[in-house]
């Protein structure tokens, strides 16, 4: 389930394209102050991310959130589980590994104790990517 705040905010933003500061700081401080609950919250600010243009701030914002919630609110904790990092890594796969999706896959690499491999998965394909599109350019 999804906070009511959260969904209008979605939609908010969904109708402007755009993610300013202040509305990063809504998020943190009042929408989101006790952190994400859920994976439906989760993988519709990934669905957002893909669609809006951003302030600085939103990514180090959405990255924060998610590792919390991923690492940190799911027992056990500091474990990303198969079941964690299979949906995680399907959810950032989508639409290609952007750079706010790869920053995400870095930070819980870092945070986490122990991290299953379709997390480092992503990971790897996503460096790939990269390097072929150096490549062509």
């Amino acid at each position: 389930m999804m906070k009511d705040q959260l969904r209008d905010f979605i939609d908010r933003i969904s109708e402007t394209r755009h993610v300013s500061d202040d509305d990063v700081t809504m998020l943190q401080g009042e929408i989101l102050e006790s952190g994400i609950t859920s994976r439906i919250e989760v993988e519709s600010l990934l669905a957002l991310d893909r669609i809006v243009d951003a302030a600085e701030s939103w990514g180090a914002a959405l990255t924060k959130l998610v590792v919390d919630f991923v690492v940190w609110s799911r027992a056990p904790h500091g474990v990303v589980s198969n079941d964690d990092a299979f949906w995680l890594a399907t959810l950032l796969e989508i639409s290609g590994p952007s750079p706010n999706a790869m920053n995400i896959a870095y930070a819980i690499l870092d945070e986490a104790g122990h991290v299953d491999v379709a997390l480092l998965d992503f990971i790897m394909r996503g460096r790939q990517q990269a390097r072929l599109s150096q490549i062509a350019a």
